[in-house]
Formats: structure tokens, C-alpha cells, sequence
């Protein structure tokens, strides 16, 4: 009695889109060529979320569904943000792996296969990591100078130059979906849940078209997800300068003291000192009230515990 063949695997690509409608057709088609050695072993499914485009990108989207059985899309009711709209995908996918790339063709599709061939050798989570990028200047020296703040101030060791261009193995997947923090930073939720993780290289190439997802505020934003979220730093931070504070208020105080009774004829009042004192450290206990907030308003968006998302159009069965 002859054994059934064994069910071929999944993989899933997942891939957020917001304004794309430049890029995105011409992205499918580079998506497609990249994968086709990957059919003869696998099933592919492209699972595009659209996150409240204010262009033609969801109807770009609809025509690349009804062409091509393998694309599932999904419509959300407005801009979430980029980390929320690959969230929702991961919470639709049940795929033995999973897939996550940018629709701006700045992450090469034929880096995947090799994302894919550490998976099949061990790896469970397989991020690409940048080796060199074509940004501007501006934009590479503020990442540099991110990943390595955040290296030093995170309490789990996050990849440098990574972004959410990775592969995930579906019990990855499963533990991602347990994390619901609105204020989210996917990569270095991926660190915290740990599994067996590999890096590939590779040269992160301009944009196709159209502008960037993440202009300075949502950068800025992304930043202090990532510094917020996985570290406690900026409220060591309070401590510490208060603790040099006091240091200077003693030597001051010690030196006017000195001064005052060993040298009387040098004492010269001054309000100019005493005014420029004051608006220093009224201005670095409005900037360590700041951190509290920003910690304090995280827990207030985390008690409200709303929907991360919510979604208005689903075209094809995501699996």
C-alpha cells in the first residue's frame, strides 16, 4: 500500500503597501520572476495590506488579484502605520514561513531565496541585513547613529542595519502574534522572542517610485518605539543627571562659601549667573518630565487596549 504524497509547504509573502501605486505593479512582476525557482518545491501565496492608501495603490492591488490566484489582499479602514499593517498580515498568515518585504523594490526579491535557503538549513528566523545603502546622506547618518544608540540602550541585542525585511518560520509567527503593544517596533520584537537567527547581506537599492513611507516625524517615531520600548535607559537617565546636578550645586556652593570668607574682595554678586542657573535646570527638569511622559503615555494607549487595526476589504483566503 503505497504512502499519500506529502503535502508541499507554504510560504507566504508578506507585504505592506501605503501610496505605492508607482512601484507596486512593477514589483509583483520583479516578486514573480525572482520566486519562480521556488514553485517547484513550495506554495506561494503574496498577501499585500493595503494601509488606508490615499492614491491607486488598493486598485493596482485588486488588478494584480484577479490576475494572479496566489495574491490576497487586504484593505485596511485607514493608515495605521507601517508596523501595525505588517502586523495585520502576520495575523492573517498560516504559512510555514513567512516573508516580509517593502512594495518599493528597495528590498531586491532575489534576496529571498537565500532568506529561504537558511531556513531550509536550520534557521528560523533569517533577517538581511543592509551591507550598504543607496539613501541620501542624511538618511544613512541618522540611521547609523539610530541602530547604535539603540544598541547600547536596549536590554536585548537588536541586529544593526536590519529593517523588517526578514524571514520567519510559523512557530516564530505564532509567538509574534501574542505581542500586542500598540507602540511597536517588529524587529526588535522578533529579537526578544529569540529562536535560531541568521543574517544575509545584501545592497539596499534606491526607491522605484513614489516618496518615502517614513518621513522625519515617522522616523522619529519609529526610533522612540524601538529606544521606549526595549530599554529603560532614559529613565536611568533622570537619576543620573540629577545626580550631576547636585554635584555641581555642591562644588558651587563650596565655592561661594570659599570665596565669601577667604577671599571677600573677589566676591562680586552676579544675577546673570544665578538667572542662566536657573533656566538650565528648569530646562533639564522639563526635559526628564518628557521621558516620564513618553513612558507614561505608552501605558495609557496600553490600558485603553483598542484594536491594533481594523480591517474593511479581504480579497482571496489568506492561508
Amino acid at each position: 500500500m503505497t504512502e499519500p504524497p506529502a503535502a508541499r509547504r507554504k510560504i507566504a509573502y508578506l507585504l505592506p503597501v501605503y501610496n505605492e501605486e508607482q512601484s507596486v505593479a512593477a514589483f509583483h512582476r520583479a516578486l514573480v520572476e525572482a520566486t519562480e525557482p521556488l514553485r517547484d518545491r513550495y506554495d506561494l501565496q503574496f498577501l499585500y495590506v493595503d494601509d488606508g492608501s490615499q492614491d491607486r495603490s488598493f486598485e493596482h492591488l485588486v488588478a494584480l488579484h484577479e490576475a494572479d490566484s496566489r495574491v490576497v489582499v487586504l484593505r485596511l479602514s485607514r493608515n495605521f502605520g507601517h508596523q501595525k499593517a505588517v502586523t495585520a498580515a502576520l495575523d492573517a498568515c498560516h504559512a510555514d514561513a513567512a516573508i516580509i518585504m517593502d512594495t518599493d523594490l528597495q528590498d531586491p526579491p532575489a534576496v529571498s531565496l537565500e532568506l529561504v535557503e537558511r531556513w531550509e538549513a536550520g534557521a528560523e528566523v533569517v533577517y538581511a541585513q543592509r551591507r550598504t545603502r543607496d539613501d541620501s546622506w542624511f538618511k544613512r547618518t541618522t540611521a547609523h547613529a539610530f541602530y547604535r544608540v539603540l544598541s547600547k540602550a536596549a536590554s536585548i541585542d537588536i541586529p544593526r542595519d536590519t529593517g523588517d525585511f526578514r524571514l520567519l518560520d510559523r512557530r516564530v509567527v505564532e509567538e509574534l502574534t501574542k505581542y500586542r503593544e500598540h507602540n511597536r517596533f517588529l524587529r526588535g520584537m522578533v529579537s526578544h522572542v529569540g529562536f535560531t537567527q541568521e543574517a544575509v547581506l545584501f545592497d539596499r537599492a534606491r526607491r522605484h517610485g513614489g516618496t518615502s513611507g517614513y518621513p522625519l516625524a515617522k522616523m522619529l517615531k519609529l526610533a522612540g518605539d524601538g529606544i521606549f520600548g526595549f530599554s529603560t535607559a532614559p529613565l536611568q537617565l533622570i537619576s543620573r543627571v540629577g545626580l550631576v546636578f547636585s554635584l555641581l550645586s555642591l562644588i558651587g556652593i563650596a565655592y561661594a562659601v570659599v570665596v565669601r570668607f577667604a577671599y571677600p574682595e573677589n566676591a562680586v554678586p552676579g544675577w546673570a549667573f544665578l538667572a542662566i542657573t536657573l533656566f538650565l535646570i528648569g530646562g533639564v527638569q522639563i526635559s526628564m518630565l518628557g521621558i516620564l511622559g513618553s513612558y507614561l503615555g505608552r501605558v495609557y494607549v496600553e490600558v485603553q487596549d483598542r484594536p491594533l487595526y481594523s480591517v474593511a476589504t479581504v480579497l482571496g483566503d489568506p492561508w
